[in-house]
């Protein structure tokens, strides 16, 4: 038998006080009066026995010691008859419990009230500020770029999402930095409820901006959302709405939803396109990013002079190019709200017409004419054009990939090859999805299993036989742990094998937190994509820009323009000292425009990292080499210049799959996506014509 300690004393009054307490709440009050006096009454007997003062015989000293122990217990101080004394006694209890209950109340309704507005149940009387609704890793770019458009002028952000408000005011105060002037307003509650989202008074904002969550169901939840939220809106006009769904299959809903003053973004075709781009030339991503966000350039929408208006009959648009010194000039918006970028240099812009220009502020700036800069002489020779098939070897498989394979297939020159190594699980869905028709075309894919984080399963690859490499991110839904862990382990053992090759190895992987792109080990020619990044610097700016969305749909739709990194060498000849000027002129020789370039020291080796500069002077003068690159908008994907049999030579992402883009909405002013093929022949060759 297992001996067992005696139980004390102590612990044998402790139960019983305890079990005594436990009984009723008249026990505890009875326990609760019996401290007090055994308490007050000893100490009031002490101070009437010390002062000298005190009466003399016994009865006096028990009547002082009565008045003292009554008017500390509030329990009335009268002497004279037990019967007094009795009804004292009384009306001093009664009178402590109406206090009490009375103080109970209060305390009970402020503690509720607190933890009401714990909850975020309390109404935003707000008026122009900006609604976030949903929380996903999205939020803290939005958040950040909503506050940087409103930088110097007030600014309150009301946030409402399913989660608890103090750690979401702790999570976006900590993203912002403690010293921002943002007024975060967070609200906590079901987005698909009409009384929950009438708290952060999105009638009175000045834009509105669904965020879709992590969870397998975000679209269908988006779209519940946009219901709701037109319930709330009515028919009346109202704030524009930015929402963003990850499925295109989602979209034709998500449009009935938010209706006309809404704007849809893709996020996953958003990705994967960026990740072709990536892949086609490493920095295009950087430089969207410093496109879209509003710490830099940013697009915007100017009169066209009257200084250089020709006429009634408009200006020659190749003549606009050079006639501001900052600010860059890259397509015209119609009266009609249509977009043109990059259009041909002959287009005539006509007395209704608007630039689109990308500068650093929105101030109009006085025209200049910058011909005076212009050396004919340092404009490169034409190159010739060389486009082959490519290798490209995907290394990953997500919810992204068919995407990604898709948009490949429409990219790349035929007798192309795409090989995919995946999980074993995951080798299946591969061989279902990879094989569809429009990436057979052009695209011949192959699958095999491995297993990523081993670093045998890299080395049987022939890594440098391809030209490019794409690392893909696992959903945030499989499995456990961070869904970054194993891209970050993938990169280190790629950039292992590239130092211990001696070569360089062009990778792009994809990341889901953008804490982790520090950490990422990159080499020269690798480049990192955050998963639904662009996509909140592009809700953030349709949300600060509405008049812009038309603008931003053309930029990401199948057809039309995009943004390219061309060799410097194709405009300028390497060595030579130019201006920004010439090379404008240049690319308008090639129907592009110029607005910025990547330099690379030509001493330093190839670790040196680049040096991006959109919106230079058109008088900044420097010496042009090879190793630079150009930032231009243009029409055609790909150049006449691409070398042959590296990914540089992949025509571009635009691909002709229907009016499927990754932004699109109510608004009038996006351009219709079923062209002619004649249109499409002349939009090709930039001859467009307004």
């Amino acid at each position: 038998m297992e001996w067992q300690r005696p139980t004390s004393l102590r612990d044998r009054a402790r139960y019983r006080f305890d079990t005594t307490l436990a009984r009723s709440t008249g026990m505890l009050v009875s326990w609760l009066v019996l401290s007090c006096l055994a308490v007050v009454v000893p100490v009031s007997a002490l101070v009437v026995w010390t002062d000298p003062d005190s009466p003399r015989s016994l009865s006096g000293r028990l009547s002082a010691v009565w008045r003292t122990s009554a008017e500390t217990l509030r329990l009335g101080a009268p002497t004279g008859a037990p019967m007094r004394m009795a009804l004292s006694v009384l009306l001093g209890i009664v009178a402590l419990l109406c206090v009490s209950t009375l103080v109970g109340v209060i305390t009970t309704g402020l503690g509720e009230r607190l933890t009401e507005l714990r909850r975020g149940r309390s109404m935003v009387l707000e008026q122009e500020h900006a609604v976030v609704l949903g929380w996903s890793d999205q939020v803290f770019t939005v958040v950040g770029e909503l506050a940087a458009a409103r930088a110097g002028a007030r600014c309150v952000i009301a946030v409402l999402a399913d989660r608890d408000v103090a750690e979401m005011e702790e999570a976006l105060t900590a993203s912002l930095g403690r010293g921002s002037a943002v007024r975060l307003v967070c609200r906590s509650g079901s987005l698909t409820t009409v009384d929950t989202l009438a708290l952060v008074t999105p009638r009175a904002a000045s834009s509105v901006l669904v965020l879709p969550s992590d969870a397998p169901e975000a679209d269908s939840e988006v779209v519940r959302v946009l219901l709701a939220l037109r319930a709330v809106l009515g028919d009346e006009p109202g704030p524009p709405v930015v929402a963003a769904v990850r499925d295109r299959r989602q979209l034709p809903a998500a449009r009935l939803a938010a209706g006309e003053r809404g704007t849809i973004v893709e996020t996953d075709a958003t990705t994967a396109e960026l990740l072709v781009q990536s892949a086609r030339r490493t920095g295009v991503g950087e430089v969207l990013r410093d496109l879209l966000d509003f710490s830099g350039v940013e697009f915007h929408l100017v009169d066209v002079p009257a200084a250089v208006r020709q006429g009634s009959t408009g200006s020659r648009f190749g003549d606009l190019l050079l006639c501001f010194e900052r600010s860059t000039v890259v397509g015209v918006l119609g009266p009609d709200g249509q977009p043109l970028l990059s259009p041909a240099a002959d287009t005539v812009v006509g007395p209704g017409d608007r630039l689109i220009v990308i500068a650093h502020d929105g101030v109009p700036e006085a025209p200049v004419d910058c011909r005076a800069y212009v050396d004919p002489t340092a404009f490169a020779a034409p190159h010739s054009q060389r486009v082959g098939p490519v290798r490209v070897l995907l290394l990953g498989w997500n919810r992204r990939a068919p995407l990604l394979v898709e948009a490949l297939g429409h990219s790349v020159a035929p007798g192309s090859s795409l090989d995919v190594v995946a999980d074993e699980t995951q080798v299946t869905p591969v061989q279902g999805q990879a094989s569809s028709p429009q990436a057979a075309a052009r695209l011949t894919v192959s699958c095999r299993s491995g297993e990523l984080l081993h670093p045998e399963s890299l080395r049987d690859l022939d890594l440098f036989g391809y030209d490019t490499v794409i690392v893909l991110g696992a959903d945030a839904v499989d499995g456990p742990g961070h869904p970054d862990d194993r891209v970050l382990v993938t990169l280190l053992m790629l950039r292992e094998l590239e130092l211990r090759a001696g070569r360089v190895l062009p990778v792009v992987a994809e990341l889901g937190d953008h804490r982790n792109r520090a950490l990422a080990p990159l080499g020269p020619a690798s480049d990192v994509v955050i998963r639904g990044e662009l996509t909140s610097l592009l809700m953030a700016q349709i949300a600060h820009n509405p008049h812009l969305a038309a603008v931003f749909g053309e930029l990401f739709a199948a057809h039309g323009a995009s943004v390219h990194l061309r060799p410097a060498h194709h405009y300028t000849t390497p060595g030579c000292e130019a201006s920004f000027a010439t090379v404008v002129a240049a690319a308008r020789e090639r129907g592009e425009c110029a607005v910025g370039y990547r330099r690379t020291d030509p001493e330093a080796g190839t670790g040196h990292r680049h040096e991006l500069r959109l919106g230079p002077a058109k008088t900044e003068r420097r010496v042009w080499h090879a190793r630079d690159e150009v930032v231009v908008v243009a029409n055609d994907s790909a150049g006449p210049d691409q070398p042959h049999g590296t990914l540089d030579a992949v025509p571009g992402m635009r691909h002709d799959h229907g009016d499927d883009t990754a932004l699109s909405g109510g608004s009038p002013g996006r351009r219709p996506s079923h062209d002619s093929p004649e249109q499409d022949r002349t939009r090709g060759e930039g001859g467009t014509t307004r």
